[in-house]
């Protein structure tokens, strides 16, 4: 029926090829009605078509299992299986715990859990402590191949290493050649002796103690006992033995014992002689500037000032400006008078010298000033013989007056007028002969007028207690203070620090206990308003110290 079926269908063709306005005007073999036949012409070629890639070869079909063989056995297994298949198809064997809790299907898959924990639980291991072999004892082989690989320093004794017996290519001789000279360079240590330091180089005694006494003249200003400064370098030679084994003779010895002198022992027919030479010294003062951190004391060490010259420097500066009024970011300034070698010999970045040489020598410090954006803050110049700071203002106020009123020695209120009153911590009445000003502790404590510091130290019930005589019979006394920045026989100006507000001695707090003292007997403080403090200073003297002041400003400058 279906080859009927296809017989009876109408047969369709198609022609496929090339357009037929491509082929129009041309025959196939025989030509069209009504015109002449025409040669046979070739067929424009179409436009190939990249082929299309071949498709992945398929993967090689498995090889056959045993349920599709033919044999019977074969046959039953794959029946067997069917079985199963159908059978595990209606059953759900993986439960899922937390669907349906209670229900039988969740007992079934508890239960199955538990059967499938225990072989699980039945082969857990043990953990039973594992014993390794014990190590074996080296034997002496052993011990000397475990020495002979070790590493052990020499200074200890160490002997370690291989040993070769010597061959006959070796030749033993009877002693070691030694050198000639030996250069050596040496800094002394602290507690040291100079003779006991030559004597470890390798000198004989007798030369160790004539260079001590050769230099003790020269360092007697500086340390009692004739042996050099600490930290002073040496640079020493040593000539040849005259007999083996001997200390070695000094043949010559260069050291600073300043650093503006250099020092030189040779030896001259046979005796150790001294050569001194001395050093050009340029006087220049040293001025630095810096960049205030977060300690004054810091920046100015960084900037290369000297422990002593930073010390000089707070204590000028503090005397007119408290430190909590010095900010990080304010610029500091100081000019100290400095000696320094104009030579590069020994000492000056060589031997011969200690450290501190080969900088040079700080001198007293001559000006302090802290500025803030380009102002200063405080400037103060050592001025005149008392070796005192002054500052433009304070020198020109005294300038205009002879007499002035008593200042106040501190910033605060008064607390305990002068008179009979009832001791807060012993309880009596007694006579308080003075006046109490509360002050926050550490505030400082200013001079009430000029004067020369009679009493400085602990003064009983006053605590740190500070006297100054003002002449004329009249003396002011400060105490309870928590520190002391005077000494006894130093001079002050009015309003020069002196010290700061404590609360030592019997005190129930910081404050300052202001004494006023006439003819010995102490009076009311505020009982006197004027007191005669110093001589009136010329106009003169102000210009001089305004003319050295630009001086001193017109040192070059050392950053820091």
């Amino acid at each position: 029926m279906v080859a009927r079926d296809w017989m009876e269908r109408p047969l369709r063709m198609a022609f496929v090829g090339p357009e037929p306005a491509l082929i129009e005007g041309r025959s196939f073999g025989r030509a069209r009605p009504g015109l002449p036949g025409r040669r046979r012409a070739d067929l424009p070629l179409a436009r190939a078509e990249p082929a299309p890639a071949p498709p992945p070869p398929l993967p090689p079909p498995p090889p056959p299992s045993l349920r599709d063989l033919s044999h019977p056995l074969a046959r039953r297994w794959d029946r067997w299986c069917m079985r199963i298949e159908s059978w595990l198809a209606g059953r759900d064997l993986a439960v899922d715990l937390r669907h349906r809790p209670g229900t039988r299907g969740w007992a079934m898959g508890t239960a199955r859990l538990g059967l499938l924990a225990c072989p699980a639980l039945l082969c857990w291991p043990g953990f039973a402590p594992f014993e390794a072999a014990p190590l074996p004892v080296p034997g002496d082989a052993e011990r000397a191949e475990f020495h002979a690989a070790a590493i052990r320093p020499l200074i200890d004794g160490g002997t370690t290493g291989r040993h070769f017996a010597a061959t006959d290519m070796v030749a033993r001789l009877d002693s070691v050649p030694e050198r000639a000279t030996i250069a050596l360079t040496a800094v002394l240590g602290e507690n040291d002796d100079l003779a006991r330091m030559l004597q470890r180089l390798g000198l004989a005694s007798g030369d160790a103690n004539t260079v001590k006494s050769l230099v003790a003249p020269l360092v007697a200003p500086l340390v009692p006992g004739g042996s050099a400064v600490p930290g002073t370098r040496f640079a020493i030679t040593l000539g040849p033995r005259a007999i083996a084994g001997e200390p070695r003779p000094l043949m010559a010895l260069s050291f600073r014992p300043r650093f503006d002198l250099d020092a030189t022992i040779e030896r001259r027919g046979g005796a150790l002689a001294l050569v001194t030479k001395a050093i050009p010294v340029d006087s220049t003062p040293l001025h630095l500037v810096g960049t205030v951190g977060a300690s004054l004391y810091r920046s100015a060490r960084a900037a290369g000032a000297s422990p002593d010259t930073v010390q000089a420097y707070l204590q000028a500066v503090d005397q007119y400006l408290p430190f909590e009024a010095i900010a990080p970011g304010d610029r500091f300034e100081l000019v100290v008078s400095h000696k320094r070698a104009l030579d590069t010999g020994p000492g000056v970045g060589g031997v011969g010298g200690s450290d501190a040489d080969r900088q040079g020598e700080d001198g007293a410090l001559l000006y302090a000033a802290v500025l803030r954006d380009g102002k200063p803050l405080v400037q103060a110049m050592r001025w005149g013989n008392d070796g005192n700071f002054y500052t433009p203002d304070t020198l020109a106020s005294e300038a205009g007056q002879g007499s002035s009123l008593m200042a106040a020695p501190v910033a605060g209120n008064i607390t305990s007028w002068f008179g009979m009153r009832r001791h807060p911590i012993l309880g009596f009445v007694r006579m308080h002969a003075g006046v109490d000003f509360a002050a926050t502790y550490g505030a400082p404590i200013y001079a009430a007028s000029d004067g020369v510091v009679s009493y400085a130290g602990w003064h009983g019930g006053h605590g740190n207690y500070v006297r100054l005589d003002h002449g004329g019979g009249i003396d002011t006394g400060y105490g309870h203070m928590s520190r002391i920045a005077v000494g006894v026989g130093s001079r002050v100006a009015r309003g020069q620090v002196i010290g700061y507000v404590g609360s030592t001695g019997l005190s129930t707090g910081p404050h300052l206990h202001y004494e006023l003292f006439r003819a010995g007997q102490p009076v009311d403080p505020l009982s006197i308003r004027f007191v005669p403090h110093h001589s009136v200073v010329s106009p003169a003297e102000v210009a001089g110290f305004t003319a050295r002041m630009r001086q001193l400003l017109a040192v070059p400058t050392l950053a820091g």
